[in-house]
């Protein structure tokens, strides 16, 4: 079959992988970058032996699909734009600034009849995977997403940053929205929050205690799942995990297993599923893809909600 006819709208740090990995798959024919810096678009192109095109219009007039990486408060906009020009779509995490917006977009995908994805990467984890199958009758989780201070993504705050994706992980195993959320953030460095907890308590009893933090000095990316007859600990930085049993027929009664964990990028991992998705609806079948906009709109809902909490929490503190 045909191979998908590909740009990247954003030349910055993920729009740069974006472009490396298209240039890399063999199902990929990849168009050209654009970017509204020209010399950081003419880097970017010369580094991957690509066009760079000089408008979004003359990028999208010649592509099946797009990576959409351009800053947050941007997406709305130049998803739009990419429907609307008939392309497919896939915009990196967080889907929008707003759940407004991201049902926008998603309006707009039906109007076009074209696919909107969202890049919600840590899905595409090759630890992640492992423990997934294993994953059952959740009863906590815990996360831990530290990050060192970096001058971008200051846009948003560490909650869309970083906890988003966390929150869309959680969300996708226990395929449950919360039923409670408190939540606590702080500002450091930047004038948003760059340090957040929330507390995602669902009817089914399970909790989940998220931590996430953009002004560490250690950086560090990790999950635990805990559960009536395992524990999994999943370092998502190191790519690596362990299960734990309790088997009272052997001595000593816990039985640690390391994870097999495959290799794979994961955002070549992710590219490859949305790629795939697009070639198998073109034959009439169908194939998993990267993160639904539904999906990606879920995650974005409960990120605002998380907002929301930190908001009251801090009005509380002000009022004594």
């Amino acid at each position: 079959m045909d191979r998908v006819r590909v740009g990247v709208w954003g030349a910055g740090a993920w729009g740069e992988k974006h472009t490396r990995i298209y240039r890399s798959l063999h199902e990929a024919e990849l168009i050209g970058v654009y970017d509204r810096d020209p010399e950081r678009c003419e880097k970017v192109a010369a580094a991957h032996g690509v066009e760079a095109c000089a408008s979004p219009e003359a990028l999208l007039a010649r592509c099946d699909a797009v990576s959409i990486a351009v800053p947050t408060v941007d997406h709305r906009v130049a998803a739009e734009q990419a429907l609307a020009a008939g392309c497919h779509v896939l915009v990196e995490k967080p889907m929008a600034v707003t759940v407004q917006e991201a049902d926008a977009m998603i309006q707009a995908a039906r109007r076009a009849a074209r696919v909107l994805q969202v890049g919600q990467v840590e899905r595409f984890n090759p630890a992640l995977r492992a423990a997934q199958p294993l994953v059952s009758a959740l009863k906590f989780i815990e996360a831990h997403r530290l990050a060192a201070f970096q001058p971008r993504s200051l846009d948003i705050d560490v909650v869309l940053d970083l906890m988003i994706h966390d929150i869309d992980i959680v969300l996708h195993l226990t395929g449950q929205l919360p039923a409670a959320i408190s939540a606590v953030g702080v500002a450091v460095l930047s004038s948003t929050v760059d340090i957040a907890n929330a507390r995602l308590e669902f009817e089914d009893g399970c909790v989940a205690n998220l931590t996430a933090s953009r002004v560490s000095q250690e950086r560090l990316r990790r999950i635990r799942f805990f559960q009536a007859d395992a524990y999994l600990s999943i370092d998502l930085f190191g790519r690596s995990g362990e299960v734990l049993r309790v088997d009272h027929s052997r001595m000593p009664p816990i039985h640690r297993e390391a994870l097999a964990i495959a290799e794979g990028e994961p955002l070549a991992l992710e590219l490859h599923a949305f790629l795939r998705s697009l070639r198998a609806g073109r034959a009439g079948a169908d194939a998993e893809g990267a993160a639904s906009a539904r999906d990606g709109r879920e995650a974005l809902r409960v990120a605002e909600e998380v907002r929301s909490a930190m908001t009251r929490r801090a009005l509380q503190w002000a009022a004594g």
